[in-house]
Formats: C-alpha cells, sequence, structure tokens
C-alpha cells in the first residue's frame, strides 16, 4: 500500500489517497471469482474507493475472429474500439480521461436509464 498526498484548488490542506495493488493482479484466470479487483484507490479522508480492473486481451473471443476483443477478470468484455482512443472530459471541476464510447459502455454495464436517472435508489 502507498499514500499520495494531492494538494487540490478547492482543498487548500489537500487530502490522502491509498493506493492498494492486489498482489494477483498479474493472475489472468477468472477462477477466483472472489478475487477479480486488481487495484483499490481509497480516499482516506472518507473511505470512499475506486475499484481498479486491467483490461487484457480476450485470446479466446480473438481467435474466433473478434477484433480487438478484450476482458476483465469478473468477465465484463469490450472491444478495444470502445475504449480507444480516450476522450478528455471534465468530473468535478478536474480533467479525466473516459473510454471514447462511454455513453454505450455505461448503458451495457447499467441500463439505459443510469444515463438519465439523476437520483440512485431514491
Amino acid at each position: 500500500m502507498t499514500i499520495h498526498h494531492y494538494k487540490l484548488p478547492h482543498i487548500p490542506q489537500g487530502r490522502d489517497y491509498m493506493l492498494e495493488i492486489n498482489p494477483s493482479y498479474v493472475k489472468r484466470t477468472q477462477a477466483d471469482e472472489f478475487n477479480v479487483i486488481d487495484a483499490r484507490w481509497i480516499d482516506t479522508d472518507t473511505g470512499l474507493f475506486i475499484d481498479i480492473t486491467t483490461v487484457r486481451k480476450n485470446e479466446a473471443r480473438i481467435s474466433n475472429g473478434t477484433e480487438g476483443a478484450l476482458i476483465v477478470k469478473d468477465k465484463h468484455h469490450y472491444l478495444e474500439k470502445d475504449l480507444f482512443p480516450l476522450r478528455e472530459s471534465m468530473y468535478e471541476g478536474m480533467p479525466v480521461k473516459v473510454p471514447y464510447a462511454y455513453t454505450q459502455v455505461l448503458a451495457e454495464e447499467y441500463g439505459k436509464r443510469a444515463l438519465t436517472t439523476p437520483t440512485y435508489e431514491g
């Protein structure tokens, strides 16, 4: 685990984040369904975190003719053209990079209502 300190314009004292890397991140297997997160980025003040998973080539789909097939340990699948090139965007006043076809990726993952519904469970 590594602690990173960031000074942000709206938080003068800055904030600490912890990067936790799963030692099994290099294992490509999907056999362990409870060990699919490769890393976690944690806000040490609030406890909020972002799970990080590594996108890998999906050799099985590529060998069956699907060009640019990718997969994650949790069995989510993507195509390179849906993710790359990354688009520049802003999130809460900070520059970020998002998948190229982000609306399609989000709709497939969470359903089309996720793109228009402003509240979650109330």
